[in-house]
């Protein structure tokens, strides 16, 4: 039975492959068919298509180099080109006149941070005006600038003046860029100028040491006449001064009564004397030296209390530390900071006890604190 039913189903499957056979050969045949007409008909559409790519790129390249196009990438690159030579000029000034262009920026500079003080100077002034004229409102720095800011002025005007006339600076800044230290400030010199130029100055004030003590050893025969009960202490300090020694700011101070009465009040003090002591105090005045060197004690009184309120000499910077010290008649230069404040701080312990009647004593102070110290020796001799 399952012989018989076996071949039946062998039978029926011959039979199926037989029906389907012309079927696959028809459908194999048909997309061969196909396939031929496809290829036959793509034979007769591919030159037109290729046409129609080489006139779209004859227009595209038609359009491109147009005159309207190239005059305008013409255009394009000339004035970027010029953009970057007009924004790179300035180097190009540079390499070819290097001089010129440093004289430019020293002015160009010195000129903003003159403006600048200008400006401050206004702000301080106003604050000072508003409190009768007390100084006791302003920080250290601001009576610094309040104080030497107005010489600045007077100092620089001529050369600022000149130059706005027509062509006058063509002569006035090469000329100032000459002689920086007669016709400029300090705002339009470089570092190693304000170092070098802050030397000279002071050497030029410390010369006048010899003579201010002088005038103070002439005058000890007077007290001796008169008495006076401070005699031997102020002699033992013109003692220390003539050995090579410096008295410490207590012994100073036991003598402020001498300072205070003649002839060691700044009302009895000679004309020689008045004159070496304002050149050491870097004034050149003719007339009313006794009010300049009063003015002079009273801003840098002020400095020193305004030292005390911002927390004492220890808190000071070293470009601070040095120009206190070359304000004060020091030479701070190759001093340490330890040295610097050491000095400072016997300076400020005898200034804070200084009043109207004894401010021939401040004046004196450079006299009595650093007439002997080493670092002013070297730059004076």
């Amino acid at each position: 039975m399952s012989l018989a039913l076996l071949r039946t189903l062998c039978r029926h499957q011959q039979h199926v492959l037989q029906q389907r056979q012309p079927v696959s050969f028809v459908s194999s045949s048909a997309a061969r068919c196909a396939i031929r007409f496809q290829s036959t008909t793509g034979s007769d559409d591919g030159p037109k298509q290729d046409g129609n790519d080489k006139q779209s790129t004859k227009e595209r390249l038609a359009v491109k180099y147009s005159r309207e196009n190239v005059k305008r990438n013409v255009q394009g690159y000339v004035f970027s080109r010029f953009f970057d030579y007009v924004k790179n000029y300035d180097k190009v000034i540079e390499k070819k006149f290097p001089s010129a262009v440093h004289v430019y920026r020293v002015f160009l500079v010195g000129v903003r941070d003159f403006f600048n003080d200008m400006k401050k100077l206004v702000k301080v002034t106003k604050i000072v005006y508003s409190h009768d004229n007390d100084l006791r409102c302003l920080t250290r720095k601001e009576i610094e600038l309040y104080y030497q800011m107005p010489r600045d002025m007077k100092k620089v005007a001529p050369v600022l003046l000149i130059s706005a006339l027509p062509f006058a600076n063509y002569v006035i800044f090469p000329l100032a860029y000459m002689y920086p230290r007669t016709l400029l400030t300090s705002h339009f010199w470089s570092a190693q100028q304000k170092v070098d130029f802050a030397q000279i100055d002071l050497r030029n004030r410390l010369l006048y040491n010899r003579r201010v003590f002088r005038c103070m050893q002439s005058k000890l025969d007077a007290l001796k006449k008169t008495h006076d009960p401070a005699y031997e202490k102020f002699s033992y300090i013109l003692g220390l001064l003539g050995s090579g020694l410096h008295p410490t700011s207590e012994e100073i101070l036991d003598v402020k009564d001498v300072f205070q009465r003649p002839p060691f009040h700044l009302n009895s003090l000679s004309s020689s004397h008045l004159k070496y002591l304002c050149r050491l105090h870097d004034i050149h005045a003719v007339l009313l030296r006794r009010f300049r060197l009063s003015e002079r004690a009273y801003v840098v009184h002020h400095m020193d209390m305004a030292i005390k309120r911002e927390g004492g000499v220890h808190n000071m910077p070293i470009e601070s530390l040095k120009n206190a010290c070359y304000i004060r008649g020091l030479n701070a230069n190759n001093m340490s900071a330890e040295s610097m404040i050491e000095w400072l701080q016997e300076w400020v312990r005898v200034s804070l006890v200084v009043d109207e009647d004894c401010i021939s004593m401040l004046l004196h102070l450079p006299i009595l604190l650093s007439y002997n110290h080493t670092s002013n020796w070297i730059l004076i001799h």
